[in-house]
């Protein structure tokens, strides 16, 4: 029986991930300060002989023995991560350090949420992995974007000087039941604005563009990249001439931000919201849509889930938020 421990998992994606672990028969343990992750979303695990949560905070050196790590602690949007920007990049690294050195000295596999974000705004579309990115060094969303593109350094320098067996992954938007409902995400924002019937609120035109994925298909990957052999790993990365293995993991249907606006409403027609337009905010990405070429190859993945089915699930989940 694999033990598997998840720093960060009592967030959206954690929690989803912890569920599938214990399915497939793992022990698993949570280990979250609950800054922005919540009992709430593992509650129904606490019974299960097989999972134990651990209230730590990442940036604070942990021990334990497990076959794999899953580091998916950092806050993930803007309203969140801008709160405290200082904390925000020492959870990406030292967080990220003292998960490699718990791997190092236990030889556990280690995987890492990175994201898209590592983009910046970019100037080539779609995204391939092999894209440096356009990222602002000192700009307010910075602490999140150079804190994950330090980690995966680290990531790459643990892999290279002391053969860490690691694997990343660059999330790109993704949403679905447990999102936190004010965690200022464009998904969360426009079904709860509409479920309140306040106005939703689109920044810009409208016009830029995101790529949306329903958290099943990322957690499908995630396993299907942790479950590959070592050697397989290595040798694929070597092939394509990659520092780290890492990969794209997306839904490539493009939408226009309007576009996501209206189809929130379709899908709740009782709402008498109306949309509304804002400023800019500064470093905003105007398009984001990931080449998932790799992953395709790699793993057989393609996602499964197209928005109009993930939004239903999503919708009907802060329905209940809502009336709680």
């Amino acid at each position: 029986m694999k033990k598997s421990l998840i720093t960060g998992g009592a967030g959206f994606i954690g929690s989803h991930l912890a569920r599938r672990l214990l399915e497939a028969g793992h022990e698993v343990t949570v280990m979250d300060n609950l800054f922005t992750g919540t009992k709430a979303n593992i509650y129904d695990l606490m019974d299960n002989p097989r999972f134990t949560f651990i209230l730590h905070d990442v940036t604070q050196p942990f021990w334990g023995q497990f076959d794999e790590v899953y580091n998916l602690a950092c806050p993930a949007s803007p309203i969140h991560y801008q709160r405290n920007p200082v904390e925000t990049i020492k959870t990406s690294f030292l967080g990220m350090m003292n998960v490699l050195e718990l791997a190092l000295k236990t030889k556990a596999r280690v995987f890492h949420t990175s994201t898209s974000e590592i983009y910046g705004d970019p100037q080539v579309h779609p995204q391939p992995e092999s894209y440096w990115g356009n990222v602002n060094t000192v700009g307010l969303r910075s602490c999140y974007d150079e804190g994950k593109r330090a980690a995966e350094t680290l990531c790459a320098d643990y892999a290279r000087e002391y053969n860490v067996d690691v694997r990343v992954i660059r999330i790109f938007n993704t949403y679905g039941p447990h999102m936190h409902p004010q965690d200022g995400r464009v998904i969360s924002n426009f079904i709860m604005q509409a479920l309140k019937n306040k106005p939703i609120t689109l920044y810009g035109t409208g016009e830029q563009t995101r790529s949306f994925q329903y958290v099943d298909d990322l957690v499908k990957a995630i396993l299907l990249f942790m479950a590959l052999d070592t050697k397989r790993v290595k040798d694929f990365f070597a092939q394509k001439e990659m520092g780290l293995p890492v990969l794209n993991v997306g839904n490539p249907g493009e939408y226009t931000i309007k576009q996501l606006a209206e189809e929130t409403l379709r899908q709740l027609p009782e709402s008498r919201s109306q949309i509304i337009f804002q400023p800019l905010p500064k470093d905003d990405p105007k398009r984001r849509k990931p080449d998932i070429a790799l992953a395709q190859e790699l793993l057989g993945w393609t996602p499964e889930i197209p928005l109009r089915e993930g939004l239903a699930h999503t919708i009907d989940y802060f329905r209940g938020v809502a009336r709680k």
